[in-house]
């Protein structure tokens, strides 16, 4: 395989530059007023751009939330793939938060779309290195996906225990004797890593929020070799100083999205040379807040 898979990728990028991933959803009310200055639709592919200036070297990561690009039609669908294309291309690592689930032959178009190469059959148009999805419909329905991450070497991030404040709703109750977050963490586990692979972690990750760190510190325990994504930092006010909870022992174990904490503003007539340097500051603070020595960690406990 001549590209590297996602584990590879993860624990590259995480040595060179931390666990923080830049999410990017572009919504314009929550933006400076500078991007919707040109014409109508452009601004968004001038937004994906101006982030992705900013961020590059600073952070290994990116995840495009594709609810707001697919929001602006076809100009958005278009800003989505440059970014994409552009953000693989610089070595960035690019998680398309999608979230899709579907019965087979869906779920594997769904998998053709964002996981294949085009030397696959793919359109490479919406080409991920990691997609999340949603496992409600039952584990067939991610037999395609995880098909894929392992011929490929792609990564997924199935929900698990999500962020948002309905969660416990469904995800804290009792199917049998296990919680369902549980039995969907029992489930994520049992996907081995890809043969061949470098890396300790498997291409199978989970979505754990921040928001719940009790929850997590419980499932990470089912999970000792899963990259786990934990959303929940910043708009939705999860607390960096928990967030270690959700730490395993693997370097690259934990990825921390956050989206609209960097790019949303309240003043929307800053100037672009300000934008630049908030996000940068803004980058910065969470990098910090969130760093953690794994092995200065397995000293301590040694």
């Amino acid at each position: 395989m001549s590209n590297p898979t996602w584990g590879e990728l993860v624990e590259n990028n995480i040595e060179r530059f931390g666990d923080l991933v830049a999410g990017i959803d572009p919504f314009l009310p929550e933006i400076p007023g500078f991007f919707g200055q040109r014409d109508e639709g452009a601004w968004i592919g001038d937004f994906v751009n101006f982030v992705l200036d900013t961020i590059e070297g600073q952070v290994g990561f990116v995840k495009f939330q594709s609810a707001y690009f697919e929001a602006c039609g076809l100009a958005g669908l278009a800003a989505l793939s440059a970014g994409m294309k552009r953000a693989r291309e610089a070595g960035i690592g690019v998680i398309l938060d999608a979230k899709r689930g579907d019965i087979g032959a869906t779920a594997a178009a769904y998998a053709r779309a964002y996981l294949t190469p085009v030397s696959h059959g793919g359109s490479a148009d919406f080409e991920a290195d990691c997609l999340t999805v949603n496992p409600l419909m039952g584990p067939d329905t991610l037999e395609p996906f995880v098909d894929c991450a392992t011929r490929f070497g792609k990564g997924l991030f199935v929900l698990c225990r999500t962020s948002n404040p309905g969660a416990s709703w469904l995800q804290d109750k009792m199917a049998g004797n296990r919680l369902i977050s549980d039995r969907v963490a029992d489930l994520i586990g049992g996907y081995s890593t890809i043969p061949g692979s470098a890396s300790r972690l498997g291409p199978v990750g989970a979505v754990i929020g921040a928001t719940a760190p009790n929850e997590g510190r419980r499932l990470r325990q089912l999970l000792p070799r899963t990259i786990i994504l934990a959303p929940g930092l910043g708009a939705q006010g999860g607390d960096p100083a928990s967030i270690h909870s959700l730490r395993g022992s693997i370097p690259g174990d934990l990825l921390v999205p956050v989206s609209r904490g960097l790019s949303r503003v309240e003043d929307r007539g800053i100037s672009a040379s300000d934008y630049r340097q908030l996000i940068t500051s803004r980058i910065k603070g969470f990098k910090a807040a969130i760093a953690y020595d794994y092995a200065d960690m397995r000293t301590r406990l040694a």
